[in-house]
């Protein structure tokens, strides 16, 4: 089963009830209207779904998985930085009379185009895991999010909280949308899952939700996994290191917050100047992280500009980057829903600590342990931590059902 169980994670990887009220003359009482269009362009039967799962080596209950399901590459309109703009994704429908519910999975790191759910081919073994959640009872939505698909000429605003979960909401009203428009008895029951910068925009997007709730839909819980929830802390944990095998993170949310803000720095406050000169290029869309990697230093002294190793916390000139850490964190609020995070204990690409300090500063701000809780994924990293963490959420999600 080794290999079955490799396979399963590879596909992973590139990864995240009652009808609708009526209104006086009896249609919907929530209308959303943002869906600009709708491919059907993959079917997936519940049998050969429940063949590929048992195949992969995944646990999950095979007699959930039960509906025949339709897969949609569609756009919709959402907002970037004030403006009206087009963003992509996929959204799978089950096909069935009964009522059902809504998950948003948001997939991890990417930088390249061709990793964007929407741009996948119909062979893409990743598929098979979003077609599996919706067989099993719930319209699942894989937004793309900005920088990918049809919002491809934007660069995509790495660990920017309000970029993150904007377009991540507006999909789920598409969705809203194209479950009416397929008559889908949707149940308004609606969660939140993701892995990596999926779980870190899992838990933004209900952040965003909790303070402002969204028509039609009840958010009943949140499944984030192996997410930098503390954007500082991540920060602080870099510049601890040595050396980092994804260097490319660093470059990433560097090159994403000037663009995003609109800083007047030079990439060179950031990095050492060989790397500085680069680094916009190197994401353009047409690379990997493994190859942008390639391209940078794994050694932190040689990729960052010493000074700011050093004086990044005292140094007034530098107090612009702090901020932009702390305004994205994710430990400032109190949640409200239901949200079991899931990390694995030897990762030390997003650290384990990471979730665990974030989870420490959310109970200090009130949040109680019956809405909150970390589970531990014992010896995992955060490159074996992925099937793991499907096997726990999955029976988690089913017990709404």
């Amino acid at each position: 089963m080794k290999k079955n169980y490799l396979l399963s994670f590879l596909f992973i990887l590139l990864l995240g009830i009652t009808s609708c009220q009526k209104d006086d003359d009896g249609g919907p009482s929530v209308k959303y209207n943002n869906l600009t269009e709708a491919n059907l362009f993959l079917d997936r039967p519940a049998g050969e779904l429940k063949g590929f799962i048992a195949f992969s080596g995944i646990d999950i209950p095979s007699e959930a998985i039960k509906y025949n399901t339709e897969l949609y590459k569609v756009t919709y309109v959402t907002e970037y930085k004030g403006q009206e703009i087009t963003a992509s994704g996929l959204i799978v429908i089950p096909t069935t009379v009964e009522p059902v519910g809504m998950i948003s999975f948001q997939h991890g790191t990417i930088a390249s185009h061709s990793e964007a759910p929407s741009a996948s081919s119909v062979q893409n073994s990743s598929l098979i895991l979003y077609a599996a959640l919706a067989s099993t009872g719930f319209i699942t939505v894989v937004p793309d999010f900005i920088g990918f698909g049809s919002s491809k000429d934007i660069l995509h605003p790495y660990y920017v909280k309000e970029a993150t979960s904007t377009p991540i909401i507006d999909n789920l009203k598409a969705a809203h949308q194209l479950a009416q428009e397929h008559n889908l008895n949707f149940n308004e029951h609606l969660f939140l899952a993701g892995y990596s910068q999926g779980g870190y925009a899992t838990m933004a997007t209900q952040q965003a939700i909790e303070n402002d709730p969204l028509d039609g839909f009840e958010l009943l819980a949140s499944f984030p996994s192996s997410g930098g929830y503390d954007v500082k802390g991540m920060q602080e944990y870099f510049f601890g290191l040595e050396t980092y095998d994804n260097p490319f993170f660093l470059a990433y949310v560097a090159l994403a917050y000037q663009t995003y803000y609109g800083w007047t720095e030079p990439l060179s406050n950031f990095f050492v100047e060989a790397y500085a000169e680069k680094i916009p290029n190197l994401f353009d869309g047409s690379k990997s992280g493994g190859q942008i990697n390639e391209e940078l230093s794994y050694t932190i002294s040689e990729l960052v500009q010493p000074d700011l190793l050093e004086n990044i916390d005292t140094n007034p000139d530098y107090q612009y980057l702090v901020d932009g850490f702390n305004d994205n964190g994710l430990t400032d609020w109190t949640p409200t829903t239901k949200t079991y995070m899931f990390h694995g204990t030897a990762d030390v690409t997003v650290p384990y600590q990471n979730s665990v300090d974030s989870y420490n500063k959310l109970i200090e701000n009130g949040t109680p342990t019956s809405v909150l809780t970390l589970t531990p994924l014992e010896g995992f990293t955060h490159y074996t931590g992925v099937v793991p963490y499907v096997e726990a959420f999955v029976p988690l999600l089913l017990e709404y059902q």
